[in-house]
């Protein structure tokens, strides 16, 4: 018999029943799997943040889907070409009848593609001039209150303080934060930011200088300084800051954007701040030298002085020629009075001529003529003013008239327009009420429902009951009530009371056994370390 006819008593499925039977199996088969590839067609999250792309090797090739909220939460973002190894679960797409996996964590496969991503972020960010040396910032001379972003349970922070207590103590503010793992990217970046927002003169004060330090460790260990949001908060820094991550060989992309890179942390602190012995020692040449210089520069004035001292002729000598100069003046005086006497009286006696009273009635006709004229001039321009202005007046009243006919119809169209629109916003307002209202119905029942659902008088009406002392407090445990005591048992329908057996030990010895521990089991106190003066508390 054909194999045809061998299954026309078969079950018969549609497609999307065989769809999702292929679904199922599928799933159950491989529930969560990691894969290893590489990631080929990436082109970046969808508009509907959703990641659509391949894993591929050499012989084979499968779908792989991220969804919205999973890829913001990824440490490792997705690239083209990267090789990571991808964890997730299986499962079929059966719009085009293909299975994928959906990708619920992804990480890079080894140090290779790891060196390769921070290569290529590298470059990136170069790109964009966070690595120019035009942006980097002077380290103080003499810091005042110094920030270090480092964890506070290391050996780095007790190296950093140690090493400014031998060259010159200052104040230090120390941000915890992690400095490996997950969020250690968001602490640090979040550390630098908190630093540079203290403002000048506040309670806590701002820092003079930064230093981001770690220990040093694996690549794996070092990547949250690589991370793009601790690079982008360092190179925004307005504050000068010093980078001190791993030891001399460990690079990681912050010391690229950092002020000043240091190979290690206890090199930071002798970046910060100088030698306060040299100082002292440089201080003193300098007071030593500016004293010597003054002394010598004294001599010198006071030699100079002796010098133009001699030089200087005799006050008589001085006064000579100026004295002479003023007997002459002197002498000369009387004569140039008189003189300049009878040259102001001919001037007055020339004037004198020309004022006659011919000439004085001449003037008198010529300004009574001139107001005459002008008179006359002055009648004729008023008239014709008031005319002009009569007849503009006349025109401005018509146009008045129209203008406030048409002004009292727009008014009145303006009005009706209006009443219409508050009118249909007086409905759309009692609609919103009651709809408003509904809502607020429909939440209280709602709540009422889950109040009832979440009160514990359901657990009783189960079968459950509630035992209170005679104070009605609840009683959480069998060890808090005492031989004979006296308590009372709340179930669904009723409360009732009860007295607890006599022959039941008390609390106290019931407890007594378990608080007891041997002396020799005492853990020594331990040992209290020594703060470093001037330097306040770490936490």
């Amino acid at each position: 018999m054909p194999p045809a006819e061998q299954l026309n008593n078969a079950f018969e499925f549609t497609v999307s029943e065989l769809s999702q039977s292929l679904k199922r199996t599928v799933e159950d088969a491989f529930g969560h799997v990691r894969v290893r590839g590489e990631i080929s067609g990436f082109r970046g999250a969808h508009s509907s943040g959703h990641c659509y792309f391949a894993l591929k090797d050499e012989s084979a090739k499968i779908e792989a889907v991220i969804w919205k909220g999973v890829h913001s939460r990824m440490r490792f973002k997705p690239q083209e070409g990267l090789e990571v190894i991808a964890t997730g679960k299986l499962t079929t797409y059966p719009g085009s009848s293909k299975y994928q996996i959906v990708i619920e964590a992804l990480e890079p496969a080894g140090i290779g593609a790891l060196m390769a991503l921070m290569e290529e972020r590298k470059k990136k960010l170069a790109a964009e001039g966070l690595f120019d040396e035009a942006r980097k910032q002077l380290l103080p001379w003499l810091p005042e209150v110094i920030g270090v972003v480092t964890s506070p349970t290391g050996a780095v922070i007790r190296d950093i303080l140690h090493r400014l207590e031998d060259r010159f103590p200052r104040r230090v503010l120390v941000w915890p934060v992690k400095v490996q793992g997950d969020g250690s990217a968001e602490q640090v970046a979040a550390a630098i930011r908190g630093f540079n927002a203290l403002s000048e003169g506040g309670r806590i004060p701002r820092p003079d200088v930064l230093i981001v330090a770690r220990g040093g460790g694996s690549l794996e260990d070092l990547w949250s300084f690589n991370e793009e949001i601790v690079v982008r908060a360092a190179a925004e820094s307005m504050i000068p800051l010093i980078s001190a991550v791993g030891h001399e060989t460990d690079i990681t992309l912050i010391d690229f954007v950092a002020d000043k890179r240091a190979p290690t942390p206890t090199a930071a602190a002798e970046m910060a701040v100088p030698v306060r012995s040299d100082l002292f020692v440089e201080v003193g040449d300098l007071g030593r030298r500016t004293r010597a210089y003054w002394q010598r520069a004294q001599e010198s004035r006071r030699s100079e002085l002796r010098a133009a001292a001699r030089a200087l002729p005799a006050a008589g000598d001085l006064l000579a020629i100026p004295r002479q100069r003023l007997d002459s003046a002197g002498a000369s005086l009387p004569r140039c009075l008189k003189a300049n006497t009878h040259a102001h009286f001919r001037r007055f006696t020339a004037a004198s001529s020309k004022l006659t009273l011919r000439v004085l009635h001449g003037q008198i006709s010529q300004a009574d003529h001139r107001l005459t004229v002008c008179g006359e001039r002055l009648g004729l321009s008023t008239r014709s003013l008031l005319r002009q202005r009569r007849d503009r007046f006349a025109g401005l009243e018509v146009r008045l008239r129209a203008s406030k006919l048409a002004n009292a119809q727009a008014q009145r169209n303006t009005i009706a327009r209006q009443r219409e629109r508050t009118h249909r916003l007086t409905e759309r307002a009692e609609r919103a009420l009651v709809t408003l209202l509904h809502r607020l119905e429909a939440r209280v029942e709602n709540s009422g429902k889950l109040l009832s659902a979440l009160s514990y008088r359901s657990v009783l009406a189960r079968g459950f009951a509630l035992v209170r002392d005679e104070a009605g407090h609840p009683v959480h445990a069998a060890d808090a009530i005492g031989p004979g005591a006296r308590v009372e048992i709340e179930f669904a329908d009723g409360r009732v009371g009860a007295t607890a057996d006599a022959d039941r030990p008390a609390p106290a010895e019931r407890r007594a056994p378990a608080q007891a521990k041997p002396a020799a089991e005492t853990k020594p106190a331990p040992r209290r370390l020594v703060k470093p003066v001037d330097q306040g508390s770490l936490f």
